[in-house]
């Protein structure tokens, strides 16, 4: 489980955008929300749209969320 935040002020395509803790772009404690845990970045980002309309995640640390998980080895 990560911990993640939701970004005060829009990037410049104008999306909030969701971030984990660690994530090297997220902002400073003054410009972000605390969203709580969550397993992945689209969980945390239908928290995020109850707080914001325009909200994005963070390519940076939750790019790769969109793959399976779980698939067939033949």
């Amino acid at each position: 489980m990560k911990f993640f935040y939701l970004a005060s002020n829009p990037n410049e395509s104008g999306l909030h955008e969701v971030h984990d803790r660690d994530c090297e772009h997220i902002p400073n404690s003054y410009d972000r929300d605390y969203l709580g845990p969550f397993n992945t970045g689209n969980e945390a980002m239908r928290k995020a749209m109850t707080l914001k309309n325009q909200v994005g995640l963070c390519q940076n640390c939750c790019k790769f969320e969109n793959k399976p998980i779980i698939f067939s080895v033949k």
